[in-house]
C-alpha cells in the first residue's frame, strides 16, 4: 500500500528535490507542498498524510512552531531536512523533544542542489523506519 507524503519547505527547489526523493521508493507518493508551517497544518487536515518532510527555517510559521501545532491534528510521522538540522543543533534537539522521528541534515545549507547525491538514500531509509515498513534494498 503506497505511503502519502507532504513536503513543508519554503524554497520550490528544494520541495522538487526533495519529492524525486521520496518517489524514487514507488511504495511513497508526494500527495502535497506547503510553503511554511501554517499552510502545512492545513495541508496535513486535508491530506491526512502518512508522514511529512519538514523544514525548520521558514517564513510566517517555522517547522518548530508547526511541530508545537502537529501533534493535536495528526499521528502522521515526521522526518525533519533542514540546513540547522545538525545532530546537536538545539533546533535538531528541539525537534525531537517535540516529536520528530528523525532529523537529516540537508548538506549544503538551505539551498541543497546535492541532497539527492548526499542524504537520498537516508531521507527514504528514514521514511520507511518511521512508517513501519522493512529497509528498502541498498
Amino acid at each position: 500500500m503506497t505511503k502519502n507524503i507532504l513536503v513543508v519547505d519554503d524554497s520550490f527547489i528544494m520541495r522538487t528535490i526533495i519529492k524525486d526523493i521520496v518517489e524514487s521508493d514507488l511504495e511513497f507518493k508526494v500527495v502535497g507542498f506547503a510553503e511554511n508551517g501554517k499552510v502545512g497544518l492545513q495541508k496535513t487536515r486535508e491530506l491526512k498524510p502518512d508522514a511529512l518532510i519538514l523544514d525548520l527555517e521558514m517564513p510566517e510559521m517555522s517547522g518548530i512552531d508547526m511541530l508545537k501545532r502537529l501533534a493535536l491534528l495528526s499521528k502522521a510521522k515526521v522526518i525533519v531536512v533542514s540546513s540547522v538540522g545538525q545532530a546537536g543543533s538545539p533546533q535538531a534537539v528541539q525537534a525531537r523533544q517535540l516529536g520528530a522521528v528523525d532529523i537529516i541534515a540537508k548538506p549544503s545549507g538551505a539551498m541543497s542542489l546535492d541532497l539527492q547525491a548526499k542524504k537520498g538514500h537516508e531521507i527514504v531509509q528514514a521514511l520507511r523506519r518511521a512508517l513501519g515498513m522493512e529497509p528498502a534494498p541498498s
